[in-house]
């Protein structure tokens, strides 16, 4: 049975990008009519949605402004309230999940070719469409995640974009079987990728100027954990750069064996100093990047998450306090995820 849906909702919505910390602060708590799902489009309600370093670039500006006064948010768990024309996928009362990246076109040469990651018509929850800091938000069907039932509505959030991304950043990192894996920045994403690393046997060593972080990169069963810039102890196959710090890459490639491969895995990253080719890029080392995921990611992330019963380590807050949780993660030092209640 459908449930009585208001005309209005309470949303947070950018106002003018700026530092999350500004006076006046770049996000305000607005009154906004409640979205219209468009044809093959579901309306859901917001049961929970994870705050995502990304949604910090999006309200600081470090991302251009592709919707003005667009609400972020984009780690969404939600049961499906209403449903527009056409829409066959999920029924009323399904809890479903809604992650960054919100549509492709699906005829391109990269759509074709399995990677619709790369598609140039993408675009994204919380960026180029109102996402999860607010009480409904809209989806096309195709393009949300039947959630595990392992999961409860805060704990699969961080799963739909930390989860997902770490996912594909450490397919995209080729580690060897029994490999040593290093992880810089340890925040939402990469706690969960430490997560299912070690539950694959391989060995990781963190690299983070957070303390507590270290401490709980240590706790989790990490070989190491160090200042963000310092060697490793021990030559690594792989890495993945989670921090959006570009002067991290130059020591993360010293610190890879040759034939080793270092993943960026942020969709913003400061500028990259200068890199010594024969202390950082010879022998057949490998730079790559990654950009978003591709729904199959997702889909191969949320079973594996489920068998291998990875859970991310929570911190909540409700949701009017969301400028408090943007705030909390950019001053970093977190050793999981933030996510807002409802």
């Amino acid at each position: 049975m459908s449930e009585a849906i208001p005309k209005t909702m309470r949303a947070w919505q950018v106002t003018t990008p700026g530092p999350i910390d500004g006076d006046p602060a770049p996000l305000a708590l607005v009154e906004k009519p409640v979205p219209t799902p468009a044809a093959g489009e579901v309306l859901v309600k917001v049961l929970a949605c994870g705050v995502c370093h990304t949604d910090l670039h999006v309200t600081e500006g470090d991302l251009p402004v592709h919707q003005e006064h667009v609400t972020p948010g984009h780690e969404i768990v939600g049961r499906v309230v209403a449903r527009g024309t056409g829409t066959r996928r999920f029924d009323l009362g399904d809890r479903i999940g809604i992650p960054w990246f919100r549509h492709a076109c699906g005829v391109c040469r990269f759509c074709r070719a399995g990677k619709e990651n790369l598609c140039p018509h993408s675009v994204y929850t919380g960026w180029d469409h109102d996402g999860g800091y607010a009480e409904y938000v809209t989806v096309p069907e195709g393009f949300a995640y039947r959630l595990p039932a392992a999961f409860d509505d805060v704990t699969a959030a961080p799963l739909l974009c930390a989860g997902i991304i770490g996912y594909r950043s450490y397919l995209r990192a080729n580690i060897p079987a029994g490999g040593r894996l290093g992880l810089y920045g340890f925040g939402g994403s990469a706690h969960l990728a430490a997560q299912l690393a070690l539950k694959q046997g391989i060995e990781v060593h963190v690299f983070t100027r957070g303390k507590h972080a270290q401490e709980a990169a240590l706790a989790m069963g990490c070989a190491s954990a160090q200042g963000a810039y310092d060697h490793s102890p021990v030559p690594l196959d792989s890495g993945i750069l989670f921090s959006p710090a570009g002067a991290m890459v130059p020591p993360a490639l010293e610190n890879l064996t040759p034939g080793g491969t270092l993943a960026l895995a942020g969709i913003h990253l400061s500028d990259v100093p200068a890199i010594a080719y024969q202390d950082h890029l010879f022998h057949e080392k490998v730079l790559t990047s990654v950009e978003s995921n591709t729904r199959r990611d997702g889909e191969e992330f949320l079973t594996l998450a489920a068998r291998l019963q990875i859970r991310p380590h929570v911190t909540t807050y409700p949701f009017t306090e969301a400028l408090a949780a943007l705030r909390r993660v950019k001053r970093g030092d977190l050793d999981g995820a933030c996510v807002l209640t409802f």
